[in-house]
């Protein structure tokens, strides 16, 4: 190699070391993390040493073995890596490390040494070079560095290295001081952290003490009896109702204190500042604006080192407890007195103890014991119980006790000690807790002595208003007795011979339950017959019940007798009970019973012959106890021949018939009704006669009267209306001179026509629908009739029905 070839090599290597120690000072710089600074000076030292390894090694926490930190190896298989651990002492590193003096030689001389170290010159490797990293007089580890060749490092080497060697050593130094700084600054911020902490904690925790005192009106305060000095917390201000502002002086404390108490709170003061104990009072505060507050004060003393004596304590506004113990105390007088008035004592008996744990002042007052001795025992509380009631008594309470803890309620007697018996009714009932178990009993007993008494009394005041009622009614009945011999029919005015054959009759029948049938033109007074008949029965103490079967419309007649069911018909909306019901035990009149439809008939046979009937709707049989009087002034045996009327309905209520005779046929009635009429309108018109005219009578007593009685009447009351003079007088005009005689055989003759037109219309439908009564096209359907009222009318104009089921087959054949 030539001179030039070998001054730019050496001009090269120069600079090569330079740019190295340039890394290394730009390394420490830039990185404080030690292990990554010690690989990138590592391999910057091997690229630029040419080394085949580079290593740096440092003492374990133990310091007795070297641990390598940092490898640059490429060729290593595993024999050594980082984390190896070489022990100090017999190894060729643990001898730099101690002596801190540098090594460089080959692997023979490591034996020449007497070391065995396998981490100093790894197999392959042929030279090697240790040196110490000594830092301000310290070794703090040292720098290995290895080549293939033999005598690969020179004493040039040495020296640069030894110079590498002193920038690690900075490097880790500042590595380890800026982890020490690192460190006192964490825990610098750990101490501030934890300081901050607890002043937030401090801070939380004085919000919780003032929330605190300002739900439980509980302040709290210091005083320093030395100097006088008092501390309040801002729940004491607000109890006091002080600005925070305010000075607080013991004179403020008084001042505040109600006049009443000042001098009690004054000399405990004094009191408390002389003898330095401990001190628990209440008193009141008057406040500016009247109010009074009741506040309890504790306080407690203490005695600092340097001599300081105060009172540490808390003030509490107990107002809201005082007025509810207040409450409570009236509330306890006012239930003492309920008791005491009502005679009530309370107990409670405790499941656990098996005995009494209250009774109520009242409760030793009601069984005669006495408080100062306290609750007597249970065997002497049922000694008290009257012998013949103490199993009864025992078998109440533990049924109730058993049977799941349920109610018990029992009457019984006690004997006092001086023989008094009193009457007892006694009541209890579990208390449970949160679990359900039964813990006590609790109930009470009230003295009822009064009351039985009374209850006595007043059944033996029943029993004799009993006998005086019983001598009254049988005084009544004779009395009644009299009564009807001396008038039996007061309401019926005449003495004919016709009027008295009816009231004969009626005399018979009345007392009887025969069905009666009325008979007799209109205006005869048939009603008046009717209610004579009931009220000489037995049943006059039970209801008249009357019925005009004329002016109710044909398809309500039914349920106006029968009563019906909800939703039987449309517009039936709730149940309704019928005549029959309502007469139940009395009589019912049927006034013009012969108006009542087929179907109608049908249902009143059933009642007449079975006692029973339906409501319309219903299913259930409503069985009948009740007499029927029936009226008509048809001809019912015309009726009958048409069809118009049932035969067996007729024979029926045909039991007793009673035919009401005409005015005309008892002439000799007429003045005396026409007495009873005038005396009974004029009385309401206010009016008085002196007599009849003549005239008039004579003409009352020549007309024959069409309208009977009724016309009589309504002449009568039309006369005292419009008559002016002392005599009674009747216009002649009013009163027809033409009898009205053929009109019952008008009436024949137009029901006998209707009954014909009745019978063509149902034949003709029957004829079109081929003899079928039910169904949407059957002939019940083609006259807008019920089924059961078409076959009803079918029977009774005796049509047969089945000659046009015959006629329809023949036609279809």
């Amino acid at each position: 190699m030539t001179s030039a070839n070998k001054r730019i090599d050496e001009r090269k290597q120069a600079e090569d070391r330079l740019q190295l120690l340039l890394d290394v000072t730009n390394k420490v710089v830039s990185n404080l993390q030690l292990q990554d600074l010690l690989r990138a000076i590592s391999a910057s030292v091997r690229r630029a040493m040419h080394c085949d390894l580079v290593s740096v090694c440092f003492p374990d926490s133990e310091l007795n073995r070297l641990q390598t930190f940092v490898l640059d190896f490429p060729e290593s298989k595993g024999f050594i890596r980082e984390e190896f651990f070489t022990s100090i002492e017999g190894s060729l590193s643990g001898l730099v490390f101690r002596t801190g003096k540098s090594w460089m030689g080959n692997a023979s001389d490591i034996l020449q040494l007497g070391l065995k170290d396998e981490a100093a010159i790894p197999e392959g490797l042929k030279t090697g070079c240790i040196l110490p990293l000594v830092s301000r007089n310290r070794v703090l580890g040292v720098l290995c560095l290895g080549r293939r060749e033999e005598n690969g490092f020179s004493q040039d080497d040495i020296g640069f290295l030894t110079q590498v060697a002193g920038q690690i050593s900075i490097a880790v130094d500042n590595v380890s001081a800026y982890s020490e700084i690192a460190h006192a600054r964490a825990e610098l911020e750990k101490a501030l952290g934890e300081t901050k902490r607890r002043t937030e904690a401090l801070r939380r925790s004085e919000g919780y003490l003032a929330e605190a005192q300002e739900l439980s009106h509980t302040g709290s305060f210091g005083w320093d009896v030395s100097s006088g000095e008092i501390y309040w917390s801002r729940e004491t201000f607000r109890i006091f109702e002080c600005e925070p502002t305010a000075k607080v002086t013991l004179e403020l404390v008084v001042q505040r204190t109600h006049p009443e108490d000042r001098s009690a709170v004054q000399q405990l003061i004094e009191r408390v500042s002389r003898e330095r104990t401990k001190f628990d009072f209440e008193h009141r505060l008057l406040m500016p604006d009247g109010s009074v507050k009741y506040l309890r004060v504790v306080g407690s003393p203490s005695e600092e080192e340097n001599g300081c004596f105060e009172f540490v304590g808390a003030v509490t506004d107990i107002t809201e407890r005082k007025r509810a113990d207040d409450a409570l105390r009236r509330s306890e007088g006012c239930l003492a007195e309920a008791q005491r008035l009502t005679r009530t004592g309370s107990w409670a008996w405790n499941l656990a103890a098996r005995h009494s744990v209250y009774w109520s002042q009242e409760h030793y007052r009601v069984f005669g014991f006495d408080p100062e001795e306290g609750i007597p025992s249970d065997e002497a509380f049922h000694q008290r119980i009257h012998p013949e009631d103490r199993e009864r008594v025992r078998r109440a309470v533990f049924a109730g006790r058993e049977d799941e803890g349920s109610f018990f309620d029992v009457d019984y007697r006690i004997v006092l000690p001086g023989g008094a018996i009193k009457y007892i009714r006694s009541t209890g009932h579990p208390v449970l807790n949160a679990s359900g178990d039964i813990i006590e009993y609790f109930g009470a007993a009230r003295d009822m002595t009064e009351q039985h008494e009374a209850r006595a009394a007043l059944e033996t005041a029943f029993e004799q208003i009993k006998a005086l009622k019983d001598q009254l009614y049988n005084e009544n009945i004779a009395l009644r007795e009299e009564i009807d011999r001396s008038s039996m029919f007061e309401e019926i005015v005449g003495a004919s011979p016709a009027l008295r054959a009816v009231l004969s009759r009626v005399s018979k029948v009345a007392p009887t339950d025969s069905t009666v049938l009325l008979t007799g033109e209109t205006g005869t007074g048939k009603e008046l017959i009717a209610r004579a008949i009931h009220k000489r029965s037995q049943r006059s103490s039970r209801a008249f019940v009357s019925v005009s079967c004329a002016a109710i419309p044909s398809s309500l007649i039914a349920s106006e007798l029968f009563g019906h069911e909800k939703g039987a018909f449309t517009g039936a909306t709730q149940r309704r009970l019928g005549r029959f019901e309502l007469a139940e035990e009395g009589t019912l009149f049927l006034d013009e019973v012969g108006e009542l439809p087929a179907e109608t008939q049908i249902a009143l046979l059933r009642v007449l012959q079975e006692r029973e009937f339906e409501r319309v709707g219903g299913n259930q049989p409503i069985r009948a106890n009740v007499r029927v009087v029936a009226a008509t002034n048809r001809d019912l045996e015309a009726a009958i021949a048409v069809g118009a009327f049932r035969s067996d309905l007729f024979y029926r209520l045909n039991v007793f018939p009673i035919e009401i005779p005409p005015l005309r046929e008892r002439r000799e009635d007429i003045p005396l009704l026409v007495e009873y009429f005038i005396d009974h309108f004029a009385r309401k018109a206010g009016k008085s006669f002196r007599g009849i005219n003549k005239k008039t009578l004579d003409l009352l007593l020549s007309y024959p009267w069409p309208g009977n009685v009724r016309e009589l009447q309504n002449v009568v009351e039309r006369s005292v209306i419009v008559c002016e003079s002392e005599n009674f007088s009747v216009d002649e005009s009013w009163l027809s001179p033409q009898p009205l005689a053929s009109e019952p055989k008008s009436q024949l003759e137009l029901s006998q026509k209707l009954a014909a037109q009745e019978k063509e219309m149902i034949e003709a439908a029957l004829r079109e629908s081929g003899g079928r009564v039910s169904g949407p096209s059957g002939a019940a359907a083609k006259l807008g009739i019920h089924r059961s009222t078409l076959e009803s009318k079918i029977t009774s104009l005796k049509i047969d029905k089945y000659r046009f089921k015959s006629a329809s087959a023949s036609k279809n054949s």
